[in-house]
């Protein structure tokens, strides 16, 4: 019996890869070490903003320190807040699943993206009160394909919603990359695969692949388990 539905939120609820990847890039090229978009989509799609940073420096033989990621990472936060600030858009189908789900079942965001980036654009789309539990960049050391998100987010949904059967078996992930298909799966959790950033031959572990989230409904995800 389905217990819970956890997103994931770059390329699941909203396209904002792009607009991470301008963000990026405003930080990136003043210092030499801009890369095209089809670069991005190869080698850092999936990434945290920390490993992102750590493979653009990395990939040129250039060491980063700590302290310069952790500037690194708050300049790239505050050019993403100004891109979004003239709106996003989210997935067709995706408000109105997560609508649907609500209220009726333990809904969660498990996301490499940090918590500053989410929660804006949450409420642009008056889902600011909606998930019960967001587990973001933040609250892990790692990044996906790590599981730590993941069984963290499995955690936190356990302790808010205890006699609800919230376990590895009882929930399923919704994901669009292998990395975070690898993640969930590496924490036991079935996972649906949208194919809004890899086509259907990418997401392989997925119990079900989707071509948009208009697809799915609360009772078909039941199913599912």
């Amino acid at each position: 019996m389905l217990a819970g539905v956890i997103f994931d939120f770059d390329g699941v609820i909203v396209d904002t890869e792009p607009l991470h990847y301008r963000a990026f890039q405003e930080i990136l090229e003043p210092l030499g070490l801009g890369y095209g978009w089809d670069r991005y989509v190869a080698d850092y799609l999936g990434f945290d903003d920390r490993d992102a940073f750590r493979e653009a420096f990395g990939s040129r033989g250039l060491i980063l320190g700590d302290a310069e990621l952790g500037e690194l990472v708050h300049r790239k936060g505050e050019a993403f807040l100004e891109i979004i600030a003239g709106g996003v858009k989210p997935y067709p189908g995706t408000l109105e699943l997560i609508s649907e789900i609500s209220g009726r079942l333990p809904l969660a965001i498990c996301s490499g993206a940090l918590r500053s980036d989410i929660l804006p654009i949450l409420e642009q789309f008056g889902l600011g009160s909606v998930f019960d539990v967001i587990v973001t960049a933040d609250d892990v050391a790692a990044s996906k394909p790590d599981p730590a998100c993941y069984r963290m987010t499995l955690e936190r949904l356990a302790v808010s919603f205890p006699g609800r059967g919230i376990a590895a078996e009882s929930c399923i992930v919704i994901e669009d990359t292998p990395g975070g298909i690898a993640a969930a799966r590496g924490a036991g959790i079935a996972v649906v695969g949208v194919t809004n950033s890899y086509p259907p031959e990418r997401l392989t572990g997925t119990i079900r692949i989707v071509a948009s989230l208009a697809e799915l409904t609360p009772e078909e995800l039941s199913l599912l388990l």
